[in-house]
Parts: C-alpha cells; sequence; structure tokens
C-alpha cells in the first residue's frame, strides 16, 4: 500500500535524524543482518511510543512538543527515526545571503499536522500542496504549539529547491508568559532551552526557527531574551550552517505586548540579536518608508520580511486575491515580505479547484518575487510530481490505483506560468493529474496560436545544471494533434557559471536534433530503462555536445504545423532527463543489510468462514543504500510457505514505495502461523533504469503461534 486513509485529527510527535551523507537508516539493533528472522505471534497491544506511531496501525507520524518540559526532556535517542530530512539542501542561485529581497512563506493551515503527519502519506481525494517552490526563499511551518518541527515531508520538498525549511517556538497567553518567565530566568535557564532547539533542528534535518513571544515578559525575561536570541542564532549557525533564526514582531524592549508593524527602536534589539525581522500586519505605506530610512536598518533591508495575512483579517493592504497589491508596495522599498497562510486558496474555496485556485494566486504575486534557481549535477531529472494524484504511475502505467498524498514525492517542480499574446493568443502551464508518467502527475501545456504568429514558447525551467561534454537528453511527451513539439535549451559558459552577484547573464539557446531510434545511445538507453513507450507516450532523445557549459533554462516550443488559421493546442509532458552520455550505466550498488524490527501482530476482521482471524503484520524495514543515487525504493512481499504445505510460494507483490533507506510496512496481510514470508526491497535510480535483481535486498521472515498454540491475547 503507498497511502494511508486517516482522519484529520490525531497523534503528534517529537522526531530524530539520520546524518545526510549516511547511506543507511539507524544501526538495526543485534540483529544479524540478511539472516532470516524469527517472530511468535502474539496479538499484544503496540508498545511504540504512540507520539511517534499512530495508536491504530502503528504508521510513523511527525508533529510538535506542547511544552516547556516536553522540549527540555528531547532525547535524540528518543527521536522518531522516521521525521527525518533525507534530501539535503540544494545549492542555489543566487544564493539566499545575497538576494536584495528575499520572500518567505508561513505555511498556517488548520492548526497543521493534518494529512502531512503521515510520513509515509495519506490517502487523500484533494490534498493541499506547494509547489510554486521558484519564487520563494524561506518556508516556514506554523502552528500553535510551542515547538512546531516541521514535518519531514515539507523539509524535503523544500530542500530539494533550494529553499530553507524552519520551526516555530511560540509562547502565548497566560501559560506562554509562565513558560518564558521559567526559561529566560537567567543564562543557564535560555541556554538549555536554545540547545534544545538546536538539537532538534540538527536531529530533523531542518534550518533554523520563527521565535514568536506573544506575551508580556517581566523585566529579568526581556532582559535576557536578546541574550537568548543571540546565543541561539550564534549556536544554529556553528551546528546548521546557512540556517536562519527570525524573530516576529510582538514584545517590546520594556517587556509589553505590542505589536508594532514595523522595526523601530522598541523592537531593535531582537533584530540586532538575531537573522531576521517578520513585522506584524497591519503596516502602512508610511511604516515601510519609516524602516527604508530607519538607521539601524541601513544594510539589512533583506532581513526585514514585511508580513503579509493572505486571509487579510484586520485592517491590512491586500489580502486574498489582493495580496499582490501589497507587494508592489513592499517591493517599492526594497525589503523582504513574510506571506502568511497562503492556504487561504484551499481553505476558503472549492477544494477540486485548488490547482486552478493556487495558479492564480501565485500568477498575481509573480511580478513581485523573485526566481531562485536549483543549482546541481548531473543528473536532472523531472516527472513534474507535485506529490499527490489520482493514482501512482511508473512509465505511463498505473502502479496503485488510488488518491494520494505524499510530499517526498514531490520532484523538482517547473515555473508554472500563463502568457497572453497578441490576437488573442495565450499559452498556460500546469500541473495535472489525469495522466502521469511518473508520479501522481503531468505538466499540460495548453494554449492558442493565433493567426499571424508561427510558435510559442514554455519556459519551464530555471536551473544551474552544469553540462557535460556529452549530455544525453530524454524527453517524454504525448505527441499532441496540429502543432510540432519541440525543445529550447538555454546554456551559458563556464567561466560565467559563478554565483558572484544576482544579475542576469546572456545565454545562447541550443536547438538540439532528435536521434535516430537506431543510435548507439539511444538503444542503450532504452535498454537500461526497460521499457521505451507506453499509452501514447513518446521519448525523444538528443546529444548535447558542449564543453565547460551550464545549463540555464529549459523550454518548450510549440509551432503551428502548417496552415495560419488560429489553432488550439494542449500538450502533455510527462519527463524531461538530462545525463553524462558517458556514464549511461553507471553501476549500482546492492542493498544491504536489511533487518527488520518494531514488529507488532494485530487481527483483522472475521473472514469469510467465521473462524480465521486475518494475521496483520507490522514491522520497521531498515537497510543500507547511498539514497543519492536513488528516485525511490519499491517495497515488495511475497508469501514462501504457509500451514498449507500444498499451497505454493506466492509472486512478488508492491506494498508500497519508500524514499529513504527505511520503510515502516503496515497492516500487511499475511498466511496464519506457521509461515515464512520474504520481504524485498528493490532501488530505483534516478534514472529510473532498471536494477538486477540481484541487487535488490531480501529478509526472509518466519513466524509461529505462541507455545499455547493460541495466538491470541
Amino acid at each position: 500500500m503507498i497511502a494511508r486513509k486517516r482522519k484529520s485529527n490525531g497523534s503528534e510527535t517529537t522526531s530524530g535524524k539520520i546524518p545526510k551523507d549516511d547511506v543507511s537508516s539507524e544501526s538495526c539493533l543485534d540483529q544479524p543482518a540478511d539472516e532470516s528472522v524469527h517472530e511468535v505471534v502474539t496479538f499484544e497491544p503496540s508498545t511504540l511510543p504512540s507520539v511517534h506511531y499512530d495508536p491504530d496501525t502503528t504508521e510513523p507520524i511527525s508533529c510538535s512538543l506542547k511544552s516547556l518540559d516536553e522540549l527540555l526532556s528531547w532525547k535524540r535517542n528518543e527521536a522518531s527515526i522516521f521525521n527525518v530530512s533525507s534530501v539535503p539542501l540544494a545549492s542555489r542561485y543566487p544564493p539566499l545571503e545575497s538576494c536584495p529581497r528575499r520572500t518567505l512563506v508561513s505555511h498556517d493551515m488548520m492548526g497543521g499536522y493534518l494529512e502531512d503527519r503521515f510520513i509515509q502519506g495519506a490517502e487523500v481525494e484533494t490534498p493541499y500542496a506547494f509547489y510554486h517552490w521558484e519564487y520563494i526563499d524561506i518556508f516556514n511551518y506554523f502552528s500553535h504549539q510551542m515547538v512546531t518541527i516541521p514535518p519531514a515531508v515539507w523539509t524535503n520538498a523544500a530542500h530539494r529547491h533550494g529553499v530553507l525549511s524552519i520551526g516555530t517556538f511560540i509562547t502565548e497567553w497566560t501559560d506562554g508568559a509562565k513558560t518564558c518567565e521559567a526559561f529566560l530566568a537567567d543564562e543557564e535557564s535560555y541556554r538549555a532551552a536554545a540547545d534544545k532547539l538546536v538539537q532538534i533542528s540538527h536531529c530533523n534535518g531542518f534550518d533554523g526557527w520563527l521565535i514568536n513571544i506573544e506575551n508580556e515578559l517581566s523585566e529579568t525575561a526581556v532582559n535576557n531574551t536578546g541574550p537568548f536570541l543571540r546565543y541561539l542564532t550564534d549556536q544554529m549557525h556553528e551546528r546548521v550552517p546557512g540556517s536562519v533564526v527570525i524573530w516576529y514582531d510582538s514584545v517590546l524592549k520594556d517587556g509589553k505586548l505590542l505589536w508594532q508593524n514595523e522595526l523601530n527602536d522598541n523592537n531593535r534589539m531582537f533584530f540586532d540579536a538575531c537573522d531576521g525581522f517578520f513585522t506584524n500586519y497591519n503596516w502602512t505605506e508610511q511604516s515601510l518608508e519609516g524602516m527604508k530610512s530607519y538607521a539601524a536598518a541601513q544594510g539589512r533591508f533583506a532581513d526585514i520580511y514585511v508580513g503579509v495575512d493572505v486571509f487579510a483579517r484586520g485592517k491590512v493592504i491586500g489580502g486574498k486575491y489582493e495580496t499582490n497589491k501589497a507587494l508592489e508596495l513592499i517591493r517599492k522599498y526594497d525589503l523582504s515580505t513574510a506571506i502568511f497562510a497562503p492556504d487561504w486558496v484551499y481553505e476558503c474555496h472549492e477544494k477540486a479547484d485548488f490547482r486552478q485556485n493556487q495558479d492564480k494566486f501565485w500568477s498575481l504575486l509573480s511580478d513581485f518575487l523573485y526566481i531562485h534557481r536549483p543549482s546541481s549535477n548531473l543528473p536532472f531529472v523531472s516527472s513534474f510530481c507535485q506529490g499527490f494524484g489520482k493514482s501512482l504511475y511508473w512509465r505511463g502505467k498505473v502502479e496503485t490505483e488510488r488518491s494520494w498524498f505524499n510530499l517526498h514525492a514531490q520532484e523538482i517542480q517547473p515555473l508554472y506560468l500563463s502568457e497572453s499574446f497578441g490576437n488573442g493568443g495565450w499559452l498556460r502551464t500546469r500541473g495535472c493529474s489525469e495522466d502521469a508518467w511518473i508520479g501522481g502527475s503531468s505538466l499540460m501545456l495548453e494554449g492558442m496560436i493565433p493567426s499571424g504568429l508561427s510558435d510559442v514558447c514554455a519556459r519551464i525551467f530555471s536551473l544551474h545544471v552544469p553540462l557535460a561534454a556529452r549530455t544525453f537528453v530524454s524527453f517524454v511527451f504525448k505527441p499532441p494533434v496540429g502543432v510540432k513539439v519541440s525543445l529550447e535549451l538555454k546554456t551559458i559558459d563556464g567561466p560565467l557559471c559563478t554565483f558572484d552577484g544576482t544579475e542576469e547573464i546572456a545565454s545562447r539557446s541550443v536547438f538540439p536534433e532528435a536521434l535516430a531510434e537506431s543510435n548507439q545511445l539511444v538503444e542503450q538507453f532504452a535498454q537500461n530503462c526497460g521499457q521505451w513507450a507506453s499509452d501514447g507516450w513518446a521519448t525523444r532523445c538528443f546529444l548535447l555536445k558542449m564543453i565547460g557549459c551550464s545549463l540555464r533554462e529549459v523550454c518548450i516550443r510549440v509551432s503551428r504545423d502548417g496552415g495560419d488559421e488560429d489553432i488550439n493546442f494542449n500538450c502533455r509532458i510527462g519527463e524531461i532527463m538530462l545525463l553524462d552520455a558517458d556514464n549511461l550505466q553507471a553501476p549500482l550498488q546492492s542493498v544491504e543489510g536489511i533487518c527488520v524490527n518494531d514488529v507488532v501482530w494485530q487481527t483483522g476482521v472475521l473472514k469469510g468462514d467465521g473462524h480465521t482471524l486475518k494475521v496483520l503484520l507490522n514491522a520497521t524495514l531498515r537497510w543500507q543504500y547511498p539514497t543519492r543515487q536513488v528516485r525511490h525504493f519499491r517495497i515488495h512481499w511475497r508469501h514462501l510457505r504457509g500451514p498449507d504445505p500444498r499451497i505454493p510460494s506466492g509472486p512478488l507483490t508492491l506494498i508500497g514505495r519508500s524514499y529513504s533507506a527505511l520503510y515502516r510496512v503496515v497492516e500487511l496481510e499475511v498466511p496464519a502461523a506457521p509461515g515464512l514470508i520474504e520481504l524485498v526491497v528493490e532501488p530505483v535510480s534516478k534514472e529510473g533504469f532498471s536494477v538486477p535483481e540481484a541487487q535488490w535486498g531480501r529478509q526472509t521472515l518466519s513466524y509461529s503461534q505462541s507455545p499455547s498454540g493460541n495466538p491470541s491475547h
């Protein structure tokens, strides 16, 4: 099973970390690797901590810490091994520190920890997801729990696009004041709290904190707040390079709670002690003018994030579909912005229209946002999957037929655009779940080429990818009727590939010619993939010969196929991939050290004969493998032997996908005891090349009844 369907309310958890460069999950206790595991079936209640595992199903979940006691008692060895970012923060152009105007998004949605708390995904018909990553620099996961730890699914999606992911530390009301008096009582106390925040961020793999103190502070507490912020910021920078600590406009230097809606002398001390200042939302243009001329802000305009509440609560400028009015003013004064609760497009509108409304919202803001380029080495691969869909696809075939949501599966996102031309011409790109090549969605290009115009061009990626001397390009699409589709790649020379400054660099366009199917590279590529075309999908391959160049943009050009009349078109794009042509058969390692632990047995409902209970296996698989080489892992199982020797071994059956080197098997129905099953881990390379079964990981699990002969309680 790929996803679990769950009610939106539920438990919350703390979390743990696997070192980002490790090839495996944490070590598997004392179990010998690759040896058969034996279990005695007992239907006892799960002893797994309910803060990390759903009490009903044992599937891994993520959430917050609710009190100062929980924060101070947090221990790395008790943290969840699942709620950990497995995607390193991608490099980007320009780097965050050189951006003169930044964009922060604060995700505040219905209390947080909804379907996104299920780390291995959930079955959701119409989920909320964010996919306009190219426009933003920092993603903040917000809730009103004291320590809001971003679910790993969000951090992975952000990191894949070069975006920081930060949590929230918040205190409010009377209880918040008591908390502050405790942890801000003296240096020892505030350092203890800060140390735990640093450890949690480092352990879970996210990039900092929004500090939101929304209660009054005593003289002692407020005098210790600046040193607390400075200590926290310094420690974060040391333990998590590139991290940020941002202060929310709330209390003043005298401890009073009075939102200023600007940076001024009353709150400057907090700004001076950390990386940034997030203003309250009721500012005016005079507030912006004041900050622009404020002496303490000089040289740090990018660190002032002017808050914009998309819900437009209170006396604010813009909001809702007029949020662009607020951004226009903010950018007029060269300040950064913090967009609060853009999930308004989901909460306050028809869920079925979510994609349309989200694309409209961000399109209205696009003139005031600044695209950054994710930077990576080859291979570059994207199937445009947004992290949810109506079915899960692999190479054009449905692998799992049901709605699902899992941001771990989100791939590098394209630029979603909407343009108009003269004479009624137009062009739009959007995600579509009706069909896909890999994952849950494809990219739709649709529009109208007006009479007198020969073609239109959509820029779908803005990147920084150094190319090999020979770069192999694969382009998967469904050929449209009445128009021709071609690739246009924009490159720059190596000496220009610097990250100093933010100025644009002139590029040159390359229009590659498709290789014949008989070309040796194409044949080799097709053999590695194991499947060439499927259900109307076509694959075109190209070879770029360019020494010392980097890819800057990927464009798709749609041109009329004869005639001069107005022509409507729609074209579905499935995948774009760029590979080093001299490494199309790079050897892949074998999955090693696979082991099984945290086994929980459950019974299901009575079967049709009215006597036999279903036996459900829940277990954690861990293994060793360099995860940066893979797109994901497929987890399979098969029955080898059961109580009836006349029943032959069964075929391999897919259980689900994993995006790191561990997976929780949940509610897997197995034959009654005694039995023997095999659990199999299949790596899927980033390129999608078939991995020989000899390199898959395998672990057998035998199980028997308890000595009493009755596996019940």
